[in-house]
């Protein structure tokens, strides 16, 4: 059995983050598949799937935000978080046949988006935790190459038990709570590393709680002076008991950060590609698969939609490994965060053109959304992480940016699918088309080069310590 004396810390990172990945969205398809199934209409089910979405919108920034300020274990939250989401995602096991048990997926639903919110910024945290903001952008490259891989062994997983139980597609989503389970066993191995430095402040071994009047409880970077003494051959000192006063403006008030211009372009960018992207993947789903006369899904829909997640995610996969070799190759994060974006419209153009031309070739597509996927997904926290690091709001601005991401996927979704309806495929690719053009411009004039800016924008705190007792 795996233990933390037998595997790394970068390793334990990536188990965690393969088992969490299985967690994703990306079974949601596999649920409208199902619901429709049961007798559930279309408004129903796209109802169903769009609440775990705008309870994220709604909750994902005060998720960063807690995840910055707790004193709690962040192992725990984020092993409570990965079970609460298993459990609300497979619900959808006991819904009855028929039109019914709206209410039950509803709430599940609400909760899996709550619940999912912590998620990110918890591994975010951990990770920026243990390693630090020097090797934070090798070994997040290495848990979201884990977590893509992970999501293709769950399309795969699902996919396979939904052809070989078809029509009765729901054993697929058992996958979800052993992942669940598995993830949990996993975070165990993990270490809590620096509390401080979790939140994107410089950490030491010497650091305090401090009591403030803006948070319940601030976290502040001290060095000991004077009576403090230093082993000059081990390099450790042992807490010391003080008492501390630290200026208010310690941690960059919200306000500061939130209205950062890197902060308020990075919000619109991200907003405005997935607002053109989200929807997508539903118009190349519809044009690939088809229906029964019933309307439920064909058989030989299954095996394209989950071909269509796996080439998305084997693409991310590498395009994430190439990522992480650029960036440390030299490269800066605005060419890469560019090429992701220049993906989008020559997707959108392609799919267009090649709408007759036969099921391998708009298959075929997923490859730039998993080349703009994977950059784009990289260099999120990347961005953030130089944005942010040093003003204590770095699991709030991850939080922000993903809520501001969400709302262009959900919007995308809806508005999407009512162009489809009137006006029909080729319409709503060409809306797409066309607001993909919009992120591309904003963040190519108006975002500066972020590479090598990390914490120089640290504020200087002003600490005062008095030494009750310290000892080497």
């Amino acid at each position: 059995m795996f233990s933390r004396h037998t595997i790394t810390d970068k390793v334990a990172f990536a188990l965690v983050s393969f088992f969490l990945g299985q967690l994703g969205d990306g079974l949601n398809i596999f649920q409208g598949i199902y619901l429709v199934a049961l007798g559930w209409n279309e408004g129903s089910v796209g109802i169903a799937l769009s609440m775990m979405g705008f309870t994220a919108l709604l909750t994902q920034t005060i998720a960063g935000d807690i995840i910055d300020k707790t004193t709690f274990d962040r192992r725990k939250f984020l092993s409570m978080a990965a079970l609460m989401t298993a459990f609300s995602a497979s619900a959808i096991l006991f819904v009855k046949e028929g039109n019914v048990d709206h209410a039950t997926m509803y709430t599940t639903k609400i909760i899996e988006g709550v619940s999912s919110s912590f998620i990110g910024p918890c591994v975010a945290a951990l990770t920026l935790a243990a390693f630090g903001p020097d090797t934070f952008d090798e070994v997040m490259a290495s848990n979201i190459f884990w977590g893509h891989v992970g999501s293709i062994a769950s399309a795969v997983l699902a996919g396979l038990t939904a052809w070989i139980t078809y029509p009765n597609i729901r054993y697929c989503f058992l996958v979800i709570g052993l992942s669940a389970l598995l993830a949990v066993v996993g975070v165990k191995l993990l270490p809590e590393g620096d509390v401080l430095m979790g939140r994107g402040l410089k950490g030491t071994s010497d650091t305090v709680a401090v009591h403030s009047s803006g948070d319940a409880k601030e976290y502040v970077n001290m060095e000991v002076e004077g009576s403090a003494s230093r082993s000059s051959t081990q390099g450790n000192i042992s807490p010391p008991n003080c008492s501390v006063t630290a200026e208010e403006n310690a941690i960059s008030s919200y306000w500061e950060i939130f209205s950062d211009r890197k902060t308020v372009i990075l919000c619109f960018t991200g907003f405005f590609f997935h607002f053109a992207n989200a929807n997508v993947l539903l118009v190349l789903g519809e044009l690939m698969g088809g229906d029964n006369e019933d309307g439920s899904t064909k058989r030989s829909a299954i095996p394209l939609i989950a071909g269509a997640i796996v080439l998305a995610q084997f693409t991310m996969s590498g395009a994430t490994y190439a990522g992480d070799k650029m960036t440390r190759g030299g490269w800066g994060r605005k060419p890469l965060f560019m090429a992701g974006l220049l993906t989008l419209p020559l997707r959108c153009f392609l799919i267009i053109i090649w709408k007759d031309a036969g099921e391998a070739w708009l298959l075929s597509t997923q490859i730039l959304d998993g080349l703009g996927g994977g950059f784009f997904g990289l260099l999120h926290p990347y961005l953030v992480a130089d944005i942010t690091f040093g003003t204590g709001r770095f699991n709030v601005i991850m939080g922000l940016t993903a809520s501001c991401f969400g709302l262009g996927g959900t919007l995308s979704n809806l508005l999407g699918q009512m162009v489809v309806e009137k006006y029909g495929h080729v319409a709503s690719l060409s809306g797409s088309l066309v607001l993909s053009v919009i992120p591309i411009v904003l963040f190519s004039f108006a975002m500066p080069e972020t590479a090598g800016q990390r914490g120089k924008i640290a504020k200087s705190v002003t600490v005062q310590v008095e030494a009750v007792g310290v000892s080497a």
